[in-house]
């Protein structure tokens, strides 16, 4: 096994990894403060649809699952602010729905001589230079909007109610969030894999909060765990030649776990 920058793939792979390392602990700390952690799944989940869309026109369906993700985001939160139909019921409804499209559209494309896995799980070797283009742009235009509206997006994330009082637009900073967490779910696709997106935006976060420090330094533990386990994942997946996406969140559990045995057993102690 010759070094692993040798490879045009796996620096593509690291490059992707990093950002996507970078701004998944921007979005997971207000899912998870705003207990909008299944929206993740769902949208992972649409997302899948959205491969399956471009595997069956035969584009990159990298695109089609932002686009998939990003409008099926804004009918859930009009369905969830709407008050017809229970939150959870609109994102259960969503889940089921894109799966079993999912499904029929990948058998029309004859999706078994697809390697579906690397969709599901990530893959290192599936990161394309198009791929690359678009994950940098999408990344620096969601950390860029986050930067802008971060004040208004604690503020929402902790008191609604006051934050509308106070004349900030609350739907429509909720829709707007809703479209970031959307394409930052789609475009962690190549690296982290389908089924395993929730974990990337939630593990980091719940493991930084175990520490109870301030916001900021919360984000910052998070974003130090977020980005060691991605870029370790990414290596170890390369030299073991297994899934980047379960190695990856497999760290993020284990430093987790580790993170809960040392609050309960060193630092109660003492």
């Amino acid at each position: 096994m010759g070094s692993l920058f040798h490879y045009d793939f796996i620096i593509r792979a690291l490059e992707a990894g990093l950002l996507i390392g970078a701004i998944a602990p921007l979005i997971g700390i207000f899912l998870v403060l705003r207990r909008y952690s299944l929206i993740a799944d769902t949208l992972s989940h649409v997302s899948l649809a959205g491969v399956a869309i471009g595997l069956l026109m035969k584009v990159n369906q990298l695109i089609t699952a932002i686009a998939a993700s990003t409008i099926s985001s804004v009918v859930i939160d009009k369905l969830r602010t709407s008050k017809k139909i229970y939150g959870e019921t609109a994102l259960s409804i969503f889940l089921s729905g894109s799966l079993a499209l999912a499904i029929i559209l990948i058998g029309l494309a004859h999706g078994f001589n697809v390697d579906i896995f690397s969709y599901l799980f990530g893959s290192i070797v599936t990161v394309k230079n198009t791929d690359l283009y678009i994950i940098s742009i999408l990344s620096i235009i969601i950390i860029l909007l986050l930067s802008i509206f971060f004040k208004e997006l604690i503020y929402i994330s902790f008191d609604e109610e006051s934050a509308q009082v106070s004349g900030i637009k609350v739907k429509t900073l909720n829709t707007f969030f809703i479209l970031l967490a959307a394409a930052m779910i789609a475009i962690s696709i190549p690296i982290i894999g389908i089924l395993l997106i929730s974990a990337l935006l939630v593990l980091p976060t719940v493991t930084a909060l175990q520490y109870k420090k301030s916001f900021k330094t919360t984000l910052i533990i998070g974003e130090i765990v977020s980005l060691f386990s991605v870029m370790t994942g990414l290596i170890i997946s390369f030299y073991l030649n297994i899934s980047p996406g379960g190695t990856i969140v497999l760290l993020m559990l284990t430093i987790f776990c580790l993170t809960l045995f040392y609050k309960n057993f060193f630092v109660k102690q003492n």
